[in-house]
Order: structure tokens, then sequence, then C-alpha cells
């Protein structure tokens, strides 16, 4: 049986269920596709051409792994944080990664002792990351301070008479560095060598002596110390970045934004899905920007403060294979992942877009399965948002629930299930996240549908649009939620599993919903000092200078004195942090239930890590809390729109671009910054480089050329307004009504005396005004060399560079025998360093205040520079 018979049988069995088909009805889509999967074509989805065989072997939509459903579908996931804690004891261990901030022990790869030492080495992360940032020995948080353990908060732990302890630590370069003491004590047994260096490897060593017997009990209570590390992982690829290289990881920079982390787990992670980032990132990088900027948005919370939309931290083994970690990071952002069939991946964030939708319609849809109303075993009345709480050390935890009471009192019980947000790391988005599984699990309309090709677009959506008056018209004009879409071929081309989209899911209102911040048992060290819980971190700006504000919760106990810290997370400009600025506030009174503190001026526009702690009566103090990042923003309000932005002089442009501006009364505005981007392009002040950065002030003037304002045309009567004037005609060129002409006959020039230098460029521009037949060329020559631009044959104006190798004297235009046609404005100057980039360009200007927060956006202004 032929297929094209194959075809018709399944039409005519189509035509019999709850298809809107004739019996006699031949798919326009459907059939031409799959009977050329032998031949060759192709045709658009969206902006891209798939060929028809990528269409039946590679299109799908990637599962939406977050929350309940990772949980249901018994997805693969990653370790839990606690196993973070102790180092994995494995003859062959998996490797690890890392990315965000986290709490990792690795695996070991040495553990000797020698005398009076113990001597370990822990592998990290198979990668190079950011940061050590706090060190624990057993349960206990350290300080260590040149590679010592200090007893600081240990009640002599790890340093009790002879006993200490030394931590080195390596980043993970490549080549790394050897450690030295490590060598000096085993190298001669060939135990750790100079050849156990672990390049591209994050590691941990451990050199811990043992002490005298009498103190033996109080240094190590625990037996042999066992540590863990609390890092930043991973540098990542930020795609929004025009500094940063996809192919020189020595740009890169670390990062907590899900989307950016998302990107590098499939591009760029040596255990993640290898692919390659120009099929799957670079044909949809727009789209893949978008999202990263939501995950960075700011959220305002319930206290005061804001705090980012989306952040991702965790760690996972490659024991687990790559979609472990996908899914972990999907469920930080309410992720939606779609395979395209060229290659590309697709990435949606949670928060609805109308651009992200797409419609169906009756014609598209060739069978559906639709339930009004949720199964028994299926309902779920109450939701515990789980997440990896850094306050606990590092432990999972839950948040406040979701939960309907009616719905408990009807079914008799409550049925709870567990919304699980490992790599999230605060309260905060967990609950978020929650409301979103909860809205979905709470929808009553749900099921699935069989989409004919024709409904290719909606199925790479992660929203669609019903337009179903006829198939399903109690969905018609409803909006539904795409969950999972598969190629399935015998049901018309796809099956997409969806849900009703859930009202008011992007509403969040914290005053009501944010919730309480989960409980920290008091985590006490050993002189029972309880470790401080920051509730959330504010930067308060004063008067152009900033302070930073910070709550805590109240311990219940008067007689400590809270202290906050801070530091520059980058001083240097290389990432390496700067010193600890401590300031006490003994005067700080709790109210309902929380301390409300702070420190003096902090050096503005900056990031800094706080920390805070209790200090006892004794002097003595408690371990620093879990650290917090904020930016020192001095002006948090964007300055007013310029009031003019304007081209000055006028074309031709040789070299360069004039511009005037006037700032408004506005004390906001410090700077404003000048683009420049090709004609027709749009315009991401975040993924440009400004070509000026301007000093100004409100209520002023300014001006500014950009590029070579001393080029000078250097030919006479470019316009031809007088005959022959400087030119030499030669056979079939005539100068008249401002114009060069020429007619058939002869390969001729129109030339005139003009020098550019050897090893020099010749940047030119002329506009053919009439043209029948043939082509002319520009040329500039000294009689021997020849140095000829591209052949023109339609009008227009023609920018061109020519570079010469011996000194040119004379230059012309020759026209081919055929060439019938009319010139005008002829111009050639001698290209400097200092010009501008020939072309036509789109600028802007866009104000900046102090803390480099951006404005309206003035322009663009076109101008062509030759």
């Amino acid at each position: 049986m032929s297929f094209h018979h194959r075809m018709m049988l399944q039409r005519y069995g189509l035509g019999c269920t709850t298809s809107l088909y004739s019996e006699v009805l031949f798919d326009p889509i459907f059939t031409p596709i799959f009977t050329a999967v032998l031949g060759t074509g192709a045709f658009n989805i969206g902006v891209a051409s798939i060929s028809y065989a990528s269409i039946a072997s590679a299109i799908a939509t990637t599962a939406i792994s977050i929350g309940l459903q990772a949980l249901l579908a018994q997805a693969p996931k990653p370790p839990k944080p606690e196993d973070g804690r102790a180092p994995l004891n494995q003859a062959i261990p998996f490797r690890i990664y890392a990315v965000g901030r986290t709490r990792v022990a690795g695996a070991r790869m040495m553990w000797e002792a020698k005398g009076s030492n113990l001597y370990s080495v822990q592998a990290i992360a198979g990668h190079r990351i950011k940061s050590f940032n706090r060190f624990y020995l057993n349960d206990d948080e350290v300080t260590v301070v040149d590679n010592v353990v200090t007893p600081l908060t240990t009640g002599g732990r790890y340093g009790a008479g002879s006993a200490n302890v030394r931590l080195y630590t390596r980043l993970g370069a490549n080549p790394e560095t050897p450690y030295a003491e490590l060598v000096s004590a085993l190298g001669a047994d060939g135990i750790w060598t100079n050849d156990h260096r672990g390049d591209g490897q994050a590691s941990l060593a451990m050199r811990a002596h043992n002490a005298d017997a009498q103190d033996q009990q109080t240094a190590f209570p625990y037996g042999a110390p066992s540590p863990s590390v609390e890092i930043d992982g991973a540098y990542c690829w930020d795609f929004r970045d025009p500094a940063q290289s996809p192919t020189d990881p020595s740009t890169w920079t670390w990062t907590r934004n899900s989307a950016v982390i998302l990107a590098w787990h499939l591009c760029f992670n040596e255990f993640g899905f290898g692919l390659d980032y120009q099929k799957a990132l670079l044909p949809v990088i727009d789209l893949w920007k978008e999202e990263a900027d939501i995950c960075d948005e700011d959220v305002p919370l319930a206290g005061g403060g804001t705090e980012k939309r989306y952040q991702c931290n965790g760690w996972d083994t490659t024991e687990n294979g790559p979609k472990s970690g996908l899914n972990a990071i999907l469920a930080t952002c309410d992720g939606h992942l779609v395979a395209r069939g060229d290659g590309a991946r697709i990435l949606t964030v949670g928060k609805f877009r109308e651009s992200r939708t797409a419609t169906l319609t009756d014609a598209d849809i060739v069978g559906h399965n639709v339930q009004y109303g949720v199964l028994f075993e299926d309902e779920c009345n109450r939701l515990v948002p789980k997440f990896t709480y850094p306050a606990t050390n590092y432990t999972s935890c839950d948040t406040d629930f979701f939960e309907d009471t009616d719905a408990q009192i009807a079914a008799g019980r409550v049925l709870t299930m567990e919304g699980s947000y490992e790599w999230c790391h605060q309260w905060r988005q967990a609950r978020r996240l929650g409301k979103r599984d909860w809205l979905r699990q709470r929808q009553e309309v749900k099921g699935s549908l069989d989409v004919r090709l024709s409904g290719i677009n909606a199925v790479y959506a992660r929203w669609v649009r019903l337009d179903t008056p006829k198939r399903l018209p109690k969905l018609d004009g409803k909006l539904i939620e795409n969950r999972r879409s598969i190629v399935a071929l015998t049901k018309g081309g796809f099956t997409m599993d969806f849900i009703e989209h859930p009202e008011g899911i992007d509403d969040w209102n914290p005053a009501t919903e944010e919730g309480q911040q989960p409980p920290v048992p008091p985590a006490v060290n050993v002189s029972n000092i309880p470790t401080p819980v920051i509730n959330l971190i504010q930067a308060k700006a004063n008067g152009g200078s900033v302070y930073i504000r910070v709550v805590i919760i109240d311990p219940e106990d008067g007689s400590f004195t809270p202290v906050v810290r801070y530091r520059v997370a980058d001083a240097d400009g290389l990432g390496t942090p700067g010193a600890w600025v401590e300031q006490q506030n003994p005067s700080a009174e709790p109210s309902g239930g929380y301390i409300d503190l702070s420190t003096g001026n902090v050096p503005a526009d900056k990031v800094l890590d706080i920390q805070v702690a209790f200090i006892a009566s004794n002097r003595r103090y408690s371990n620093w809390s879990v650290t917090e990042t904020v930016t020192s923003t001095s002006d948090p309000t964007p300055p007013a729109a310029l009031t003019s932005f304007t081209p000055t002089g006028s074309a031709p442009r040789l070299g360069n671009a004039a511009f005037a501006f006037s700032t408004g009364n506005d004390a906001h505005v410090r700077s404003v910054d000048l683009y420049r981007v090709a004609a027709g392009i749009a315009f991401d002040p975040d993924a440009e480089t400004p070509i000026a950065s301007l000093a100004v002030g409100p209520s002023a003037s300014y001006s500014y050329t950009y590029g070579d304002a001393t080029r000078a045309n250097l030919l006479t009567d470019g316009d031809f307004s007088v005959s022959p004037g400087p030119w030499t005609l030669e056979t079939g060129w005539s100068i008249g009504s401002g114009v060069a002409s020429k007619a058939a006959g002869n390969n001729t020039l129109i030339r005139q005396p003009a020098a550019i230098g050897a090893g020099k460029k010749g940047r030119l521009a002329y506009t053919i005004t009439a043209f029948s037949a043939g082509s002319c060329i520009s040329r500039l020559t000294n009689g021997t060399n020849h140095y000829e631009g591209t052949a023109r044959n339609a009008t227009g104006t023609f920018l061109e560079t020519t570079t010469v190798v011996a000194a040119t004297t004379i230059f012309g235009i020759r026209g081919s025998a055929t060439f019938v046609g009319s010139i005008d404005n002829v111009y050639l100057y001698e290209e400097t360093a200092a010009c501008a980039p020939q072309g036509t360009w789109d600028f802007y200007a866009v104000p900046i205040n102090g803390s480099g927060i951006a404005g309206p956006t003035s322009g663009p202004i076109t101008l062509t520079i030759i």
C-alpha cells in the first residue's frame, strides 16, 4: 500500500471521529510535509527555515519540569542540600558542578595520616569557580585567617593546646598550583606531588595537627574534622554583556540569574547537554535576553527593599545526568523550555506576555480530551513550597503553605503536595513559585489537544489563545498554558497537554502574600550565642551618600549587641573582595519580633557583602550570619529625558557626525551616553557599548563630534556645477544640468587629480542618479597601479573604502562601453584612525544618574557617514 493511500485511509478514519474534516478532504498541511520527508524542502517557523526531515525527527517541546510536575513525574533530582555537608567517599567519585552560591563538600581525592598530621584533599567542583566564602568543620562554621582556622567562635575546637587546622583552596585555574605544604610532607612518598595540580578543578585541602592527649577531646570532639565550604560557583556567559565572549571564558562573570545559568548548562557546562551555542542560543538570543532581564527584575518586599525575581543556586553530580540540573534550574524560574526543530532552544520564564502567545483555531485541532474537573486522586488542597535555606546552614526548609480549607472540609482530610524548588535559596521566591504552582493545581480545566501541523507555532508557544467556537465552545477565547507538546504522527501532528491559564497568576502583594520568614532553630556556637538571621537588606540613599538598613529576627535576649559588617564584593575589579568593616548597634531595640539595624555611610554604587553577628557581654562573638548581597545605590531615581537631541552640521559627513543636546532642570542627571547602531536595528542599551560618555549637569546645552572633523573633500566640483571644470572628460562623458553623464560606445573615465598616500585608505561616495545599461566603477590610480571599487549597475548612493598600496594621484569613475547613466555628488578623502565608521547609522542618547541608572532614550537620529 502506498504512502498516499495510507494517508487517504487515515483521513477517512478521522472523518468518523471528532475531526472537523470531511471524509474526502485531503489535508494540505499534513500531507506535503510528511510525504516530503523522503525528499528535501523546508518551511518557516518563526524566523528560521526548518527542514522537513528535522521536523519529523526533532520537533518537540521539553516538559516543564518544575515544582509539582517534577515531583509527580519522578523526574531526576539533584542531591539533597544536606548532602553538601560531608564529602563523597568513593573509589571513583562522580564529578560535581555548582552554580550560584551554595554549600558543598565535594569528593575526597586524598585522605592520609603522617606522624601527628592528617592531610586531605577534596574536589569541590569540576570547573573554575569564583570564590570560597565560608568554611565549616563538621557542623561548626570556622574563621580562616591566612589558611589557619582560628578558634574565635569554636570555644577551643580545632585549636586547643597544640592542635591546629589549616585549610587551603584552589579556584580551578588551568593550569592550577600544587598544594606546597602537602607536596612537602607527602611528595617523597609519591602520595601527593607537584603533578597533583588538579588543573581546572576547584579543590580544598586540609592539614589537621593532633592535640596533646589531654586536649584531644576538646580540639576534636567529633573525631577527624570533615570540611565543607560555601562557594560562589561557575562563571557563566551573560549574553547581554557585549564585553563577554562565548568563546573566551575569561570574560564571563559569576551570576545567580536563572536564564543565564540555564544557557550555561545547555551549552557550556562540561557536564551539561553540550549543545552548540551558535545553533541553540544565537538564532533566538533576543528571546533569551528578554528572559534574563525578567529574572533580574526587582520584586518589592513587604518590609521594604527588593529582591531579584528569579535566582538560581545549587550543585549536582554527573551521577544524575544533565536533565537533573535542567529540572532544578527550570524550577527556580517557573521555566518552559522548547527544543525547536533547527536545534534552537526557547526559554520562557514565569511571567505572562502576549508576545509569547499563539492562537489555535478550530481548523488546527483534530481531536481533544478535556477534563472539566479534578479527579479525587489528583486533588490537592494544600501545597507546601520547599526550598534550600542558607540560614539553617543549607538544609531543606518549608515556607508558609497554600491551602483551601473549604476543599479540605469537603474532602474530609488534608491532601498535601510539595513544591520542590531545591535550587531556590530565597524563601520569598519559593513563595512566589509556590503560588504559581498552587493556582495551576487548582485549575479544573485540563486536558490534551491533537494539533495539526498548521498549528505548529502554538506548539512552540507557552501560552495559547483558543479560537474554537465550534470544537470547544466552552473554551472559545480562553487562554491555556502549553505544558508539554510532542510529535504524534498518528494524531495529526502533535499532542499538546494543557491547563487553563489561571487568572492573577502574576499578581503579587508582598504585604499579604509574602508570608512569614521560616523559623531558624537557634544555632549557637560553643559560647552559647545564637547566630543572627537576616530578614531583609535595603540600601538607603541619604543626601548623596548611602547607608545599609539590615533587619534581623529578634533573638529575645537583650544582652546581645548586634554588629553589622560589610565589604566591597569586588574591590579591585578582578573579583577580590575588600576588607570587612564592622559597626556595632548597641542602641537597637526590638519591635514586632525584629531588630532594625543600620550602618554608617558605605561606599556608594558598589556591590556589598553584608553579615551580622551578636556580641555577648563577655565580648565573645556569635557566628556570622549568612552573607547577603546588596548594591549601594546612592540615587535610585532615573534622570529625566533630554529636552533636545539633534544633529548639527550638514551632509556630507566626512568621517564624523556632530550632535547637540540639552538637559532639563533635573538634579539627578550626571552624564549622557551616546550610542551608534546600524540603521533600522532595534536598540538595546544593555547590549551596546556607548561611543561616548559625557559628563553633564542640569539645564545645560552640549555639543559633541564623533569621529574626525578635519577631513575635507579632495575633489573639486564634486557636484558638477561647471563643465568641464577640474574634470577631464574622456570620450562619451559630458557635464550638464549638475550631473556627469555618459553615452554608450567607449570604456572611458571622468577624472581629476586627487592624492591618497601609500598604504592609506580612500573613502568615497557617489550617487548614480540615472541608469539605463552597463556599469561604472571607481578607480584610484598613479598611472601604473589601479585600485578599483565595486561595479555599480543601478541607481542609488554608494559608499566605498579602497586601500591603496602605492600612492595614487588620480581619481576617476570608469564607465563600461555599454554604460549609460548619470553621476552626481562625488566625495573622496583619506581615512584616518580617528574617523567614525562608514555607513548609515542610528544614534541614540541616554541620560544617566550618579548611580548608573538610565533615563528615557532619545533618538534615533539617522545619519550617513561617508
